[in-house]
């Protein structure tokens, strides 16, 4: 069985390909997850893709990855920048935690600079759009490898 890893994404992002192309591409959800399924499948990995407008929902998928995916990635989207919940939720993860956000969120309004998901993240990719997820499950896969060559016996 394939290590699995969540992908996360938050508010508004169901309406990628229409909502702000100018910041966020023509690309939608869809081609994104079609994307990393293929660099997942690539990468020895298995993706369990959601995407919810309500924070519960993604407070209650964080939970529910312990023990049961290898890693997370997070486009908290409006939350990233508002939610102690998510933050708490991310913080009791023992996997590695990846932050993503498809715009620079550095060179846009002054609040977008400030994460809370951040804290607790083993990193963070903004600004390179979709390929963003593709580059974050690149890390995610060396860092899934690099625990689970940790977790051999030695040789």
């Amino acid at each position: 069985m394939l290590p699995t890893v969540l992908i996360l994404n938050g508010p508004n992002l169901n309406l990628l390909g229409t909502r702000q192309p100018e910041v966020y591409g023509s690309a939608t959800l869809a081609d994104i997850e079609a994307d990393c399924a293929r660099r997942a499948a690539a990468l020895g990995l298995a993706i369990d893709f959601r995407q919810s407008n309500h924070e519960g929902d993604l407070v209650s998928w964080i939970q529910q990855a312990r023990g049961t995916h290898a890693a997370v990635l997070v486009n908290a989207a409006g939350y990233t920048h508002t939610s102690v919940a998510l933050l708490d939720a991310l913080a009791t993860l023992d996997i590695p935690v990846i932050e993503v956000h498809m715009s620079n969120i550095f060179r846009r309004e002054p609040f977008r600079h400030h994460s809370y998901v951040s804290g607790v993240a083993k990193g963070v990719v903004c600004g390179f759009g979709g390929f963003g997820y593709e580059l974050a499950l690149e890390a995610a896969a060396r860092l899934i490898g690099a625990v689970l060559q940790d977790d051999q016996p030695p040789g």
